[in-house]
């Protein structure tokens, strides 16, 4: 598929990277302040983590905290500062309260006018005991999306997921054929997990759909006890990682050239290779060989 490319083929790109704690407003400062370093870095497009506004895993305490997307104050206030910036802001996730009992685990897109130009609600939901003994229940908060949302940038076309979405290749592959440039992957992975396949899930999102993936991270001990991964990742089309991060909050810039996404879509075309099929309990023998049992 022929991705459309923008007036210019080269952006920097800036990752921030968080150690979100339990207090929203303490939030938004931190993320505010490394936004601008980012942008004084450079920065025409910036992202951050999934949870970027409070992580608390807490029922009670989450709900007393978050409030619905037309009253957040850290969305109000990440708007202008899209807008003073004059960049491409891109909030990994918000937790947002869309009911009584339930939030939503929303990533949001703001333009340099300070205008949302796509939202995006997670899909798949983290719930899992690991062997650690951690244990997390996301849908228990957190209601899920049903959506997969593309935005377009002025220099290609960006798919919209968060974090766990990254062990299911199939939406990357939907948003891939649907013109995605740039797949965001803003994250909260474990220390856990992430030891053990951030990279090589984010290299393999890169190369099966030769897009450029974009992955800020929360990285550390947090206040409410969970421990995250961090190095958050800039990878591209070919599955190198230009820019990487640790486990301390910070800043990871990298300069984003759209000739290396035709370079590799050209080298593999798989985008244009795949093909629609079923799937047979049994495949014992070649088709054109089976008898086709008829009604009496």
């Amino acid at each position: 598929m022929t991705v459309a490319m923008g007036k210019t083929s080269t952006f920097r790109a800036g990752l921030v990277q968080m150690r979100s704690g339990r207090t929203p407003q303490a939030n938004l400062d931190a993320a505010a302040k490394l936004i601008g370093e980012a942008k004084r870095a450079g920065a025409d497009y910036v992202l951050t983590p999934e949870m970027t506004n409070i992580m608390e895993s807490k029922r009670e305490r989450l709900f007393a905290a978050i409030t619905e997307e037309e009253r957040d104050p850290s969305l109000v206030a990440f708007r202008e500062l899209a807008r003073t910036l004059a960049i491409h802001l891109h909030i990994g996730s918000l937790a947002i309260k869309v009911s009584p009992d339930k939030a939503a685990n929303r990533s949001f897109l703001i333009d340099p006018q300070g205008e949302i130009v796509a939202r995006y609600d997670k899909i798949h939901m983290f719930d899992v005991d690991l062997d650690n003994g951690e244990s997390y229940r996301e849908s228990g908060n957190f209601r899920s999306g049903e959506i997969a949302a593309l935005a377009d940038l002025p220099w290609g076309r960006l798919g919209l997921t968060v974090c766990y979405d990254l062990r299911f290749p199939a939406l990357y592959r939907a948003l891939a054929e649907a013109g995605s440039a740039f797949l965001a992957v803003p994250s909260a992975f474990t220390q856990q997990t992430g030891e053990a396949h951030w990279h090589i899930l984010l290299r393999a999102r890169a190369i099966e759909n030769g897009s450029f993936v974009f992955a800020a991270a929360q990285g550390g001990k947090h206040e409410n006890g969970r421990e995250t991964f961090g190095h958050s990742l800039v990878v591209d089309p070919w599955g190198r990682v230009l820019a990487e991060g640790g486990i301390e909050p910070g800043v990871v810039m990298a300069e984003i050239d759209l000739a290396e996404l035709t370079a590799a879509r050209a080298r593999i075309p798989s985008l244009q290779h795949g093909r629609r099929f079923e799937v047979a309990e049994s495949m014992a023998e070649p088709a054109h060989l089976r008898m086709v049992k008829r009604p009496s």
